[in-house]
């Protein structure tokens, strides 16, 4: 066996693989005597056919088989005890590869083309500075969440004056020209309506202060602005009939039905966070709002990894990368896309992959492994933040495990969650050691961030 390894470039290399008969002869000899012991061939039993015959008919495909495996472990055995740090897989040079034939040589002779990673420093030290934001947790915040979590806990309540945004239940009845019930008209027990949602304020007006057993008349074609849709809902009607109902009705007011939002007491607080997980609403806001500085945690360890990315990218500068091979990995690896597609993508590719390699030399400085348990940590914290938008907060750890199990089910999911995992250890670690130029701002003008980046 004969490995050599030459530079042709700043960024490009060749390796060339000489096998010689005595690295493939015993593992051939020993995959015709498998063979053979499962042969079934004609006019002999079972194992028992000539070793002569099986080379013969056999030899040289089993030879190119075992050649190619030897060639396999030995080339990327030699690229990992050289540390030699390669992007893509190896590619056969064609034009300097001798013409193989199993039949007639002993020895083979392979040229591979390599794509070597450029060499760069982007290891960080305590001299570093990245920026952090902190977004605030306002009053108002915590309020709109009591709120949430007191709308979640409430109930409708029948009551015997109308407010704004009550439900209205009564019997709508179809007025002629001179006011009074009109023959053969449209009459509608238990109509439903939400004045509050109406189209026309005059209309909507008329509901005030109107109570139980009370009636007002009204004019549902201009209250919701001849949606035939709502309209024809509301008086349990055809579309096309919606046209003969443009005068007005007289509503009998049959219910009222409020909804109450729940009171801040015990009960809601327990149900929010847990049985006597706090015993006031001084400690259920206390918690509210820890909750929503955990959860703008995640988004400032995002945007932290985002700002540490353009630091060490503008740090490392542009580096040379082998373009022709790395198009022509490009072109094998999207075999389904044409020309166009490589050349519109190449250069994002060029940025992704510098990234990539400086998350490698972060994840070497930091000793990063990824455990299974971390990836079902991952997953938890995910399905955490997921509930905790609908306003969950106290998911059983049994449900956590039951939806991160069922995410990392999924191929797709798991391959992200191992690529969250780790830039989540690479944050942690780079958060602990660098200077963080600290920043606090709203929640407002942490999102117009992303925008003015996506813009």
């Amino acid at each position: 066996m004969d490995i050599k390894f030459e530079k042709t470039g700043n960024v490009n290399a060749e390796i060339t693989v000489t096998i010689n008969k005595e690295d493939y002869a015993d593992r051939v000899e020993k995959a015709l005597k498998d063979y053979r012991k499962r042969a079934s061939v004609p006019g002999f039993r079972p194992g028992q056919a000539p070793m002569s015959m099986l080379k013969k008919r056999f030899g040289n495909e089993v030879t190119a088989e075992e050649v190619n495996k030897v060639l396999g472990e030995k080339l990327y055995g030699y690229i990992r005890e050289q540390k030699i740090n390669i992007l893509g897989e190896p590619l056969p040079n064609v034009e300097k590869t001798p013409e193989v034939n199993f039949e007639t040589m002993e020895s083979f002779t392979f040229v591979f083309d390599i794509a070597l990673a450029p060499e760069f420093d982007a290891k960080l030290s305590k001299k570093d500075t990245v920026d952090y934001y902190t977004i605030q947790v306002t009053d108002e915040m915590v309020e709109q969440q009591v709120q949430m979590y007191a709308s979640r806990g409430g109930e409708y309540q029948k009551v015997d004056e109308y407010q704004a945004k009550d439900m209205v239940k009564g019997t709508l009845t179809q007025l002629d020209e001179n006011g009074e019930a009109k023959a053969d008209g449209v009459v509608k027990e238990g109509a439903v309506m939400l004045p509050e949602y109406m189209k026309n304020d005059e209309q909507k007006a008329l509901f005030n202060g109107v109570k139980v057993g009370g009636s007002i008349v009204l004019n549902p074609f201009k209250a919701y602005d001849g949606n035939e849709v709502e309209l024809s809902s509301m008086l349990g009607i055809d579309k096309a009939e919606v046209a003969n109902c443009q005068g007005d009705f007289k509503l009998d007011v049959t219910e009222i039905t409020r909804f109450q939002p729940a009171a801040l007491t015990q009960e809601l607080f327990d149900q929010v966070l847990g049985k006597d997980a706090v015993k006031s609403e001084e400690e259920f806001r206390a918690a509210i709002k820890n909750s929503l500085q955990e959860q703008f945690k995640n988004d400032s360890q995002f945007k932290f990894m985002l700002d540490l990315r353009t630091y060490l990218t503008g740090r490392v500068g542009t580096l040379e990368y082998p373009e022709e091979m790395l198009k022509k990995i490009m072109r094998l690896n999207n075999q389904d896309k044409d020309e166009k597609f490589v050349e519109d993508n190449f250069e994002k590719s060029k940025d992704e992959l510098t990234w990539h390699l400086i998350k490698e030399q972060l994840s070497d400085q930091f000793q990063v492994k990824v455990e299974q348990a971390d990836v079902m940590e991952t997953a938890k914290q995910l399905t955490r933040v997921q509930f905790a938008q609908y306003g969950m907060s106290n998911v059983p750890e049994q449900m956590l495990n039951q939806y991160a199990q069922e995410m990392l089910k999924n191929q797709q999911q798991a391959e992200n969650l191992v690529y969250r995992t780790v830039e989540n250890k690479i944050a942690a670690a780079a958060l602990a050691l660098v200077k963080l130029n600290q920043k606090e701002v709203s929640l407002e003008d942490f999102n117009k961030m992303f925008q003015s980046e996506q813009a």
